[in-house]
């Protein structure tokens, strides 16, 4: 958890670029996600030092080359612990002029330290902002791992709620649940084939660490958390480089995260390589059939990229593998042959577990789309006996624009901090979303079509024609019976009002009379 003071920090950090003139909230990030890469990789030049030092042994990986440059500058002076102590416009000349350079030279050589700075520019020109801004950074506090996350995690909120930008990000709470559901284990293999800033990627690893604590002693799960589990794509390029930070803000070491077109480029070489996939794809509309991957159109003949996502997913995972993805309504009830197909492949071909419905205010005040969570397992033989539906009502925040909190924070999320009395799950679904799914295969069957959660056996849904997977559909509504009086006792009631009525009057007339 964030302190008062840590966030007033990192708000002096957010405002003094604003007034300095960056005004876009993705450069404001992108800016200070550049820092934060220079003083990391201090951070790591002196951990390696320190550890030469105690072990009387030379350096084994050195991030900044001794002596001086082809110029006779001192290469120590590109070391945050160095220029921090400049004035500003020596400050200036050496980070724009030297440390970016510097950068993009690691990117360019293919260092895990650099992939994504291949194109790293410093970018504004105010030696005082710079100089402010090295100072405030400076000054929070990096050791512990969870301060660096949640950090990050809070800048990250503020690309959210600048507008525009906030698509790139899926709320925190959203992103716990659907992970909370899926259960990542120490040997998954774990992808999100539309990364942003790797939200997923991040919560995944944060669960393996609070529910999987033992797999840090095992040293062959322990370099799989740090090198092979994690894996997130993206062709924004700027969106790799914030999600590169995040991940290693939260301590991992060396995550796969690279540039791809998901939908255009073909999938041979990682084909079910995944054992689970979390996403929220960014749902575009269309895409020309000469650009999408020939792969995917075997699985499925469309442009529309929400099942073209769909699609991808199933030619990713491994056989046995899960996915939980946000997908929009259209998918569930969609009228095309191409709709229709893909749901019958998901009930038919492998084993669709769960429909979530969520309020279509999750996303607010950015985008006002509804949409559900889809939980499938790949195995290609069916599997799908019952389907379990959810009606996610609220989500412990409002669901206008303001997207304010209804419940104290330790109220908040699939697992709260407390526990919620009565009447706060009216405000706060998501716990009990989370209890009623890992009861699917049991209490949940008992639950008639009025409640909250049921489920709908596979030969019912195929019965539609369409394998329609929206909740309306199944849900059964209860009208509570209304009792009405007689028509003969209204008209006795209206009558003896009106003489009721009559009797005042004539009784004011005799008095004015």
């Amino acid at each position: 958890m964030l302190t008062g003071d840590l966030r007033n920090k990192v708000d002096q950090i957010w405002n003094a670029f604003w007034s300095g003139g960056v005004s876009n909230p993705l450069s404001v990030i992108e800016q200070i996600t550049y820092l934060l890469f220079i003083k990391r990789l201090d951070d790591l030049h002196t951990l390696e030092e320190n550890k030469a030092a105690a072990l009387g042994i030379p350096m084994e990986r050195r991030v900044f080359p001794e002596g001086q440059d082809e110029q006779g500058r001192e290469w120590s002076d590109l070391r945050w612990s160095r220029f921090k102590n400049f004035e500003a416009r020596a400050m200036m000349d050496v980070v724009a002029e030297r440390v970016f350079p510097f950068l993009r030279k690691l990117g360019e050589e293919g260092s895990s330290y650099g992939t994504h700075m291949k194109d790293a520019r410093l970018g504004f020109s105010n030696a005082a902002l710079l100089a402010k801004a090295v100072d405030l950074l400076d000054k929070i506090p990096m050791e512990d791992r969870d301060t660096k996350g949640d950090l990050y995690e809070y800048m990250l909120s503020k690309i959210a709620s600048a507008g525009q930008n906030g698509q790139f990000r899926t709320p925190r709470h959203i992103i716990q649940l659907m992970v909370e559901m899926t259960q990542p284990t120490p040997q998954d293999v774990i992808c999100d084939p539309a990364a942003g800033t790797c939200g997923f990627l991040v919560a995944a690893g944060e669960y393996l660490r609070e529910h999987h604590p033992a797999l840090f002693r095992d040293e062959r799960l322990r370099k799989h958390f740090h090198n092979g589990m994690f894996h997130g794509f993206d062709f924004d390029p700027t969106m790799l480089r914030i999600g590169s930070m995040n991940m290693a803000l939260h301590g991992v070491d060396n995550p796969d995260v690279s540039y791809r077109d998901s939908l255009a480029q073909e999938h041979d070489a990682d084909a079910g390589r995944y054992s689970l996939i979390l996403a929220n794809p960014p749902f575009a509309g269309s895409l020309d059939y000469e650009q999408t991957a020939k792969d995917l159109q075997q699985i499925v003949k469309t442009k529309k990229t929400e099942l073209l996502f769909i699609a991808l997913f199933l030619r990713l995972l491994k056989t046995g593998g899960r996915a939980a993805v946000i997908v929009p309504d259209g998918v569930l009830f969609g009228s095309s042959t191409a709709h229709k197909t893909l749901r019958e492949l998901l009930v038919e071909k492998h084993k669709l577990e769960g429909v979530l419905k969520l309020p279509s205010g999750v996303f607010r005040p950015y985008a006002g789309v509804s949409t559900a969570i889809l939980f499938f397992t790949k195995t290609g033989v069916g599997g799908t006996d019952h389907v379990w539906f959810y009606d996610l009502q609220a989500d412990g925040l409002s669901l206008d624009d303001k997207r304010a909190e209804l419940l104290p924070p330790e109220k908040l999320g699939p697992t709260p901090r407390a526990a919620l009395v009565d009447g706060e799950h009216e405000k706060n679904n998501l716990p009990d979303a989370l209890a009623r799914w890992f009861a699917r295969d049991g209490a949940e069957r008992e639950n008639s079509r009025t409640t909250q959660s049921f489920r709908v056996p596979k030969a019912e849904i195929a019965a539609t024609g369409t394998y329609d997977l929206s909740l309306n559909r199944y849900k059964q509504v209860e009208h509570e019976a209304v009792e009405h009086e007689s028509p003969d006792a209204i008209i006795a009631e209206l009558r003896k009002l009106e003489d009721e009525i009559s009797q005042g009057l004539t009784k004011l007339e005799a008095m004015l009379g």
